[in-house]
């Protein structure tokens, strides 16, 4: 189980992969550099994939404790104007507007055929649109943002800040420690703090299914800030091995794998991320890139070819991405994305796309892992009880 698990970057305008000498450094990289990290390329950056404990210990303490991780390799921008909820409102099929403030919601950038460009997180704040975009991506999601929307708002990206995310049941205990407060904050909201004179804006989310945090520091304080919650007793380190195989516990995509530009959110099965005043009959429906098939989509007047679904193997096989997926009866029907033995599931898990005759869930189909096929269930996602803190 200490296996690294495959990690893809985004195939759209992605920052290319470099040698280990040119390789961007997060703020936090002599810090991993003394905890023992096991550093690997990704996204353009040096990461720590596990530390000294390994994947298994890091993913089981942030489910019964707090991991921090260290995401500064997403990218961070503000949307400035008074024009800027609409102009972003245009490029996704999410509800921009009529957000309130302090809140945050998930979206999609869409390219004109309803291909996923990204997922993010977005959170109005007053005087602007503060936005978390996937670290592969970042570079093409401003470049998409500044050519589509740039004369409409003022796209800033935020080079200079880091990004942590601390995640678990017990991430709050630790927190309001060191910034009181903080456990005001419920699931999808964000304020701003201030920490030894750094200004600090956090919200209560995460990728792991866990209650937790994601805090945007200033990047020549991160390390100092990280050292501060590692002092919290519930606080371990953790690295991308474990995050990944907490999220997809957690049933939610890694943009690359089960998410690009060739799937729609219909065929996702993300239909609950595009909220009702977008879709046909709404007051602000379509008027975003690609609106005419993925409101198609929704209303079923074009057919799904494929859907997105979770998957459970019968047996203690582990079916990672790219194993086919059959019919009982042997014919192709679709693909792993992600897969592996989930580490609290105690079973090998997976999400995938199969055609939506066998979508359903209980339907039985079978994975080719080398040349053995391995019965596998479509079953409902999370494949681990989600416990976000909703107040």
């Amino acid at each position: 189980m200490n296996r690294v698990p495959p990690f893809r970057a985004c195939p759209f305008a992605c920052e290319p992969l470099v040698s280990d000498n040119d390789l961007l450094k997060t703020p936090l990289h002599a810090l991993h550099t003394e905890l023992g990290a096991r550093m690997v390329p990704f996204a353009g950056y040096a990461m720590p994939v596990q530390y000294p404990a390994g994947l298994l210990a890091e993913h089981h303490h942030t489910r019964a404790a707090a991991g921090l991780f260290d995401v500064s390799h997403m990218g961070q921008l503000r949307l400035v104007g008074p024009d800027a909820a609409a102009a972003f409102e245009s490029l996704m099929p999410v509800d921009v507007i009529d957000l309130a403030v302090g809140k945050q919601r998930y979206g999609l950038l869409l390219n004109d055929d309803g291909g996923i460009i990204d997922d993010l997180m977005f959170v109005n704040r007053g005087d602007d649109l503060f936005v978390i975009v996937n670290g592969a991506c970042k570079v093409g999601d401003i470049a998409h943002m500044q050519v589509r929307i740039g004369t409409r708002c003022q796209v800033i990206p935020l080079p200079d800040r880091g990004l942590l995310a601390l995640q678990g049941p017990q991430a709050v205990t630790a927190l309001q420690r060191v910034l009181p407060g903080v456990e005001k904050l419920v699931f999808m909201t964000g304020g701003a703090f201030n920490w030894r004179g750094a200004d600090l804006f956090i919200t209560r989310s995460g990728y792991t299914g866990e209650d937790g945090f994601e805090i945007s520091v200033p990047g020549d304080r991160a390390e100092a800030f990280a050292r501060a919650l590692l002092e919290e007793p519930e606080v371990k380190p953790v690295g991308l091995g474990a995050r990944n195989s907490l999220r997809l516990e957690a049933g939610l995509c890694l943009y690359g794998n089960d998410i690009d530009t060739t799937t729609t959110p219909v065929e996702a099965a993300l239909n609950w991320a595009m909220q009702k005043v977008r879709r046909t009959g709404g007051a602000r429906a379509g008027g975003f890139p690609g609106a005419e098939r993925v409101l198609a989509q929704l209303d079923g007047t074009e057919p799904l070819t494929r859907k997105r679904v979770g998957l459970i193997a019968q047996e203690r096989i582990p079916v990672r991405e790219h194993t086919e997926l059959q019919s009982i009866d042997g014919h192709t029907i679709g693909e792993v994305t992600s897969g592996l033995l989930g580490p609290s599931a105690d079973k090998p898990v997976a999400i995938g796309y199969v055609s939506p005759a066998h979508a359903a869930i209980g339907t039985r189909v079978q994975a080719m892992v080398r040349g053995k096929a391995v019965p596998m269930e479509v079953s409902a996602m999370p494949f681990v009880p989600n416990r976000y803190f909703r107040g």
